[in-house]
């Protein structure tokens, strides 16, 4: 893996190319352009606000520690930023079958070149979370305090860029060989999202069903963002030592096959 890395880094210009022409196709003759990462995300919030504070009204049995809003969209930032980066990798290669089969140069950029332009987008929606910070600690009870709880913030992103790396290789090769995988991922995804922590807290008493429930390696995830961010607290439990693990094994796993496999791409696209 690490002769693997070095071929990468090596072709790093290429790498940071590819992701800047992914993020201008996706926003070519936009009026708002990135400015779209940033509204996506924000009506999501305001429509799941209202489902679950007026017409449903079961915010105040979740017993959350901060205002929904800002609980809902903690959770729906890095999710958009892991269904995009996975949407986008099962079909890099195969939208790039021109170089794929013409060039010589390692084919992880493909992939990681759509979780790059994917996390670009993660970085400008976090930026209204100044905002919405800024707006709930003025207008409601809830407080926020500076906490060196941020600083372990790096650590979150870089557990889930290893854990969607890791996934975006295996399905970018599995979409190769398999074209149902680009419509089973699709499904998954969405079905993903409601046993992750995203629109509401799991539960946690201990049950089959919690324990279970937790064996997602997001869930963790997002809920150290939360831990971070907003309640001053470094989640650094066996939860989420357990979601880095799972995020080292898959991004080994995952290299490891897209390598193995490497040699057949040209003739299977």
């Amino acid at each position: 893996m690490t002769a693997a890395t070095l071929e990468l880094f090596r072709y790093r210009q290429l790498l940071v190319s590819l992701t800047w022409r992914d993020l201008r196709v996706r926003y070519k003759q936009t009026l708002l352009g990135m400015g779209w990462a940033m509204l996506l995300p924000l009506a999501m919030m305001l429509i799941f606000t209202f489902v679950f504070t007026r017409a449903v009204k079961v915010v105040d049995g979740m017993g959350l520690s901060m205002p929904y809003p800002l609980f809902a969209y903690l959770g729906l930032v890095p999710w958009a930023f892991f269904s995009a980066s996975l949407t986008g990798c099962v079909s890099s290669l195969v939208s790039n079958r021109n170089l794929v089969t013409k060039v010589n140069f390692p084919r992880e950029v493909f992939p990681l070149s759509t979780i790059g332009s994917a996390f670009v987008d993660f970085l400008v929606a976090g930026s209204v979370l100044v905002g919405l910070v800024a707006y709930f600690h003025l207008t409601s009870k809830w407080d926020f305090a500076f906490h060196w709880s941020l600083c372990f913030l790096p650590v979150v992103i870089l557990v889930q860029l290893v854990f969607t790396a890791g996934l975006g290789l295996l399905l970018a090769m599995g979409n190769l060989f398999y074209r149902d995988v680009r419509q089973v991922t699709g499904v998954a995804v969405q079905l993903w999202m409601f046993v992750t922590c995203v629109l509401y807290p799991l539960p946690q008493d201990g049950s089959w069903f919690a324990r279970c429930v937790w064996l997602n390696p997001m869930t963790p995830i997002i809920a150290a963002y939360r831990a971070c961010i907003a309640e001053g607290l470094v989640p650094l439990d066996s939860r989420f030592v357990y979601a880095t693990v799972v995020a080292g094994v898959t991004l080994i796993v995952g290299w490891a096959c897209f390598r193995r496999w490497s040699h057949r791409f040209a003739e299977c696209i």
